[in-house]
């Protein structure tokens, strides 16, 4: 698969250092209704009427951003929401088919599409798949319909049953999105929607306790949730349960089977770069001389469909030098297996000299393992993960 885009400089080339692989994502920021516990960056009050000139934007947004660049190659694309299952079948062919024609897609590009499981939206499954998407992922949550009410979902369990059904039947992969820690939630009802995803045939599921966050209505109005003491027997017997199916924990809320992990996802923590087009999209790009710059556009969906009408390039901001370690650390060491000691180098062309004072501290509490071969925690230091972390940020 293709990875480098244009040559590194002398001094990064002589670390080893290389042009990270490039990935897209596509934000649709639309939903029937905004969920309580929900803080992305999502609108209601959708309209069909909106599709195409939203998909025109998206594109000019993507046109605007590889601008200079020689043939841009994309390894993968992931169109997140929001539902972007709200757009038609047609409307996503377009944007892949313009997407295609504006930048090179690797043959075998994992192109994932995010869906609810309401009934509308499950008869656009097989459109979607001929358009190219080749990978859905399903905001389940779960399978208990009192759940669902309680999270302000609008689809039931019965639809989410029917969803599964379908993607397995049209989908060479897909990923089931599970919440635990939900408002009246008991243990059995927890481990249950655990155990119907994997007798579902999921090879992927995304499992992650509810945290209640600012500026969203739990927020304002926080609902009854799980003791501590029933959250970590949650998380252990869940566990178990996915070891026993054969799910491996590769990231903090992902387990896959064997070859079923999401290669977007792994562009994100093996610190990749991606291109990100849309309401209040965000982005990381790798300029030649070795610059790491994050980006991002406006969230209000009009506002963002103005600036690009007025050619306004995304906000811009470089990660300052005495970051990169940290950032790359952030990203990489969410995964359980850590990643190589030399993709330090290869992915921001600092040596490992920058990280090797507080590795060796950390080292020392039995928090990460010796550095020679892979960057990676122990068992006790993924349980810690953001105190080891934070050992890496400026105080």
């Amino acid at each position: 698969m293709p990875e480098a885009r244009w040559p590194a400089p002398p001094a990064l080339a002589n670390l080893g250092f290389e042009q990270p692989p490039l990935s897209l994502y596509v934000h649709i920021p639309w939903c029937e209704r905004k969920c309580p516990y929900c803080d992305f960056n999502s609108h209601e009050h959708f309209s069909t009427t909106l599709e195409q000139p939203y998909v025109a934007a998206l594109l000019a947004d993507l046109q605007q951003q590889i601008r200079g660049q020689s043939e841009p190659t994309i390894t993968s694309i992931f169109i997140g929401g929001g539902t972007p299952s709200l757009f038609s079948a047609e409307a996503i062919g377009t944007l892949l088919g313009g997407i295609r024609s504006r930048v090179k897609v690797v043959p075998d590009a994992e192109i994932t599409l995010e869906c609810n499981p309401s009934s509308a939206e499950i008869s656009r499954f097989q459109g979607y798949r001929r358009a190219g998407v080749n990978r859905l992922s399903l905001g389940v949550q779960s399978f208990h319909d009192g759940a669902l009410t309680a999270l302000g979902r609008i689809h039931s369990a019965e639809q989410s049953r029917r969803a599964v059904t379908a993607a397995r039947d049209l989908f060479e992969r897909f990923n089931i999105d599970l919440m635990h820690g939900l408002p009246g939630q008991d243990q059995q009802q927890a481990l249950d929607d655990v155990s119907e995803a994997i007798n579902q045939g999921a090879d992927h599921i995304s499992w992650y306790q509810l945290t209640i966050e600012p500026n969203t209505a739990f927020y304002s109005s926080p609902p009854t949730l799980p003791v501590e003491d029933t959250l970590a027997t949650i998380q252990t017997e869940g566990e178990a349960l996915l070891h026993t199916a054969g799910f491996h924990q590769y990231e903090v809320s992902a387990w896959a089977r064997p070859g079923q992990a999401s290669r977007h996802n792994m562009n994100y923590w093996t610190f990749g770069d991606y291109i990100g087009i849309g309401a209040g999209a965000h982005g990381k790009i790798t300029e030649p001389n070795g610059t790491i710059v994050r980006t991002r556009r406006s969230r209000v969906p009009k506002d963002y469909m103005a600036s690009i009408a007025e050619q306004i390039p995304p906000i811009k901001e470089a990660i300052p030098d005495h970051d990169v370690v940290a950032e790359f650390l952030l990203n990489t060491l969410r995964l359980q297996d850590g990643v190589p000691t030399n993709l330090l180098a290869r992915r921001t062309g600092k040596p490992l000299t920058e990280l090797e004072d507080v590795w060796s501290t950390l080292l020392q509490k039995g928090l990460v393992t010796p550095s020679d071969q892979r960057l990676s925690t122990t068992p006790l230091g993924y349980r810690f993960l953001n105190d080891v972390i934070g050992a890496f940020l400026d105080p």
